[in-house]
């Protein structure tokens, strides 16, 4: 998934991104807009991720988003 795609269907995806990190609040949500780099800095912030894992986290997060499965780790 590119990030155009991202963007532009992040109100449907950002209730998986909710369910997923359920630490995002629906403000901080609404200000990531789907940015690659904002979601991979918050949650650097909330889950205290080195870049490299926050990385890993969003890319898995976006493969299963393509898939249509949402795993919780």
């Amino acid at each position: 998934m590119n990030r155009d795609t991202l963007q532009g269907n992040w109100k449907q995806i950002k209730g998986k991104v909710k369910e997923k990190w359920g630490e995002f609040t629906d403000d901080e949500l609404d200000m990531i807009e789907g940015k690659r780099d904002q979601i991979i800095g918050k949650l650097q912030e909330k889950y205290g991720y080195t870049r490299e894992q926050a990385e890993r986290e969003y890319r898995d997060f976006e493969g299963s988003v393509m898939t249509g499965s949402t795993r919780k780790y």
